[in-house]
């Protein structure tokens, strides 16, 4: 995992379509040995579905007629096992009647060992035939999972047993299928919200925003308590949909261990889950948890639960005795419990941490360091550099063409820093997004595009600037024009960039404040262009219109020129004044998050 920071970033976390496995196509090999769906949660103990056959009796390459049959559902999964071990592999294949219902799919190494469903749409019957194999154990029995919807579930409902002739009656009871999954701990109901006390002296915190209170309704909140070989963990947040963390060796999502509080039909669902890559999570159906109990009060949803320190057994789980990114996540969840992608970046700790170890209250971001500097750089750059140094060349020319500063006019040189400051400052900040992702981001939309494509106008310009022909020269005009063409596309462009790159989830500044600021930033830089050209016409105009007397020339030009002079440093004085509380609020909302 990796922050997006964060947010960032999961973690940027968490999304589900579901019916069997998570799976609405069928695809559920991963469920072949098991016949539990990853959904979380516990199966149903009293099934309301029924698997028939037309004979009780079998030699290998026979072939039986076998029935599912119910109220509505939307999953299913169908193997025949070994009656006396039903833990073993499938036998047998299977052949289809209806492939609009049903597919085949390879369970272990025997091809077309399983049936499932091809789409989550609502069935009542499935029919499909059994081909008994030659190496066929005694006894036979028909097993099926059934989704009624996500959480609603039957795992292995025993079907009828089928045995070759004269074999000896099974050895083994089978009527204890359903109670062997369904096994789960008491969950209880909070009575009284979380609270602070002993983050730092005797728990573990983590806490957003910083010292926040977890019973407020703006505060994400997740604790740490180790009580001998365990662990007991809090967590809280404003969400109705789910809460989750997760344990990381870095900040990229991927190969983490997870836990997830989950709203479902006004019930919270806690579970453990593993992460692979950017593949929604895999709910675990064990229970590594105990001593489960949640609450959901005005939108802030809270749940607590103990682990054990080591939990060898369960694969996925880390040791909690280990040090670890942590993330902290939420999002929406429909009301059978499936989850959907956080809408915004997780918010990622800055360092490993581990919770066992010395007690600490830690805040975290909820966006990578780089991507932080990557906005404020950019802010920095055509907020305030260029904007500046466009309005020194495009007005200051007559006021400061007088005054030089290391042997050129004072007017470029401030111009020619500033450009320069600025291609510099977009040169670094450029690079940084492709070091955080290691390369090109697909999930970034346009920004990227129109980043590079601003990349490449300043590089452009500057080399333009580089080759600018004397003043005279009858190529002059010709650059004046592209420079100053160039220039301004650059311009637009990169405003354009920055408003799309505002609410990408690893930046995600607030919204809708990000919007009216960048749109009060344009307003005020248009304002101020504006302003300068109608007092820059009013003063042409004046001078004008000056009598003919020489005399009264001079003195009207000198006059109008001081004019001139003192307006144009004033209005640059308040413009930059303005730029600069713009790029405070900007670094400010960067800082924040």
């Amino acid at each position: 995992m990796e922050l997006p920071g964060l947010a960032f970033a999961v973690w940027m976390f968490i999304c589900f379509y579901a019916s069997v496995d998570g799976y609405p196509s069928g695809k559920v090999r991963e469920a072949c040995t098991s016949m539990i769906p990853c959904h979380g949660g516990s199966p149903q103990l009293s099934p309301e579905h029924t698997i028939t056959v037309n004979g009780t009796e079998f030699k290998p390459g026979d072939i039986i007629e076998v029935h599912l049959f119910g109220p509505d559902f939307e999953g299913f999964l169908i193997q025949a096992r070994d009656a006396e071990h039903l833990d073993s592999s499938a036998v047998g294949s299977f052949m289809l009647v209806d492939r609009r219902l049903s597919q085949l799919l390879t369970c272990g190494r025997t091809k077309n060992s399983a049936v499932s469903h091809t789409s989550k749409a609502k069935k009542k019957y499935i029919k499909v035939y059994w081909i008994a194999p030659g190496d066929a154990p005694k006894h036979v029995q028909f097993l099926a999972t059934v989704v009624k919807k996500y959480r609603t579930f039957w795992v292995k409902i025993p079907g009828p047993i089928v045995s070759q002739p004269n074999a000896p009656s099974p050895t083994t009871p089978l009527h204890a299928t359903l109670e062997a999954v369904a096994t789960s701990h008491p969950v209880s109901y909070l009575l009284k919200p979380f609270n602070a006390s002993g983050c730092g002296s005797t728990k573990f915190c983590i806490r957003n925003p910083s010292n926040c209170d977890p019973g407020s309704a703006s505060c994400f909140f997740l604790s740490f308590q180790q009580e001998k070989s365990s662990v007991f963990i809090e967590m809280s947040g404003p969400s109705e949909g789910y809460l989750a963390f997760a344990l990381s060796h870095d900040q990229w999502m991927g190969g983490d261990d997870a836990y997830l509080c989950i709203n479902e039909d006004h019930r919270i669902h806690v579970s453990t889950a593993y992460l692979k890559g950017r593949s929604p999570p895999v709910l675990d159906s064990e229970k590594a948890l105990e001593d489960v109990s949640w609450r959901l009060v005005d939108g802030v949803l809270q749940c607590s639960f103990r682990r054990s320190i080591r939990l060898p057994t369960y694969k996925g789980r880390f040791n909690l005795d280990g040090s670890y990114y942590i993330f902290l996540a939420d999002g929406e969840a429909s009301e059978g419990g499936q989850i959907y992608k956080h809408h915004h970046q997780p918010l990622i700790t800055n360092g490993i941490y581990n919770v066992t170890g010395l007690p600490q209250d830690i805040g975290g971001s909820r966006s990578p360091r780089l991507i932080k500097a990557h906005g404020a750089l950019m802010f920095i750059a055509w907020i305030t550099t260029v904007s500046i140094g466009v309005i020194v060349a495009r007005f200051f020319k007559p006021v400061w063409s007088h005054s030089f500063l290391f042997g050129k006019e004072m007017w470029f040189q401030v111009h020619r820093f500033l450009m320069l400051t600025t291609v510099m400052i977009t040169s670094i900040s450029f690079v940084l997004p492709f070091i955080y992702r290691g390369g090109w981001s697909k999930q970034a939309g346009f920004h990227p595009y129109l980043g590079c494509t601003v990349m490449a106008l300043t590089i452009f310009q500057l080399l333009m600037a580089g080759f600018r022909p004397s003043r005279h020269a009858p190529r002059r005009q010709l650059f004046n024009w592209f420079h100053w063409s160039t220039g301004t596309t650059a311009r637009i462009l990169a405003v354009v960039t920055m408003f799309l790159g505002m609410d990408l989830p690893a930046l995600d500044l607030p919204d809708p404040w990000d919007t009216y600021t960048m749109i009060g930033f344009v307003a005020w830089h248009v304002g101020i262009d504006v302003l300068l050209e109608i007092h820059s016409y009013c003063l042409v105009r004046k001078v004008e219109v000056i009598e003919d007397d020489r005399v009264q020339i001079l003195q009207s030009l000198t006059s109008a020129e001081a004019e001139g002079r003192l307006f144009k440093q004033i209005v640059l004085t308040i413009y930059v004044c303005g730029n600069t509380v713009f790029l405070i609020a900007f670094l400010a909302a960067i800082n924040q998050i």
